[in-house]
């Protein structure tokens, strides 16, 4: 579980202190759909490593210059992109399989 980059195992403040953003960024990428973190019972946040991954590219970005919404759509679009290259490269080598 803890070697799975979905598991959510970081709280909100250990996050923010591994990504170098603050709770409230952190907070704000949540509203803008980048991240959704898991819940507790208790209703604390939650996060993944991957998760982090998404927070701190877009707190560079950010820092750089990119509006916060922009900054997030072009992190969504660029994992999409990635899954769909990685799809194909699957299809492709079980289609040189056969």
């Amino acid at each position: 579980m803890f070697g799975d980059d979905d598991y959510p195992v970081y709280t909100m403040g250990r996050a923010a202190e591994i990504t170098g953003a603050s709770q409230d960024f952190l907070r704000r990428l949540d509203e803008a759909k980048l991240i959704t973190p898991f819940r507790s019972a208790g209703g604390h946040r939650r996060y993944s490593r991957y998760q982090l991954r998404l927070a701190a590219r877009a707190r560079e970005m950010v820092e750089q210059g990119t509006a916060l919404e922009a900054a997030c759509r072009i992190i969504i679009l660029e994992d999409q992109l990635e899954e769909a290259l990685h799809q194909n490269r699957k299809y492709q080598q079980e289609s040189d399989a056969s």
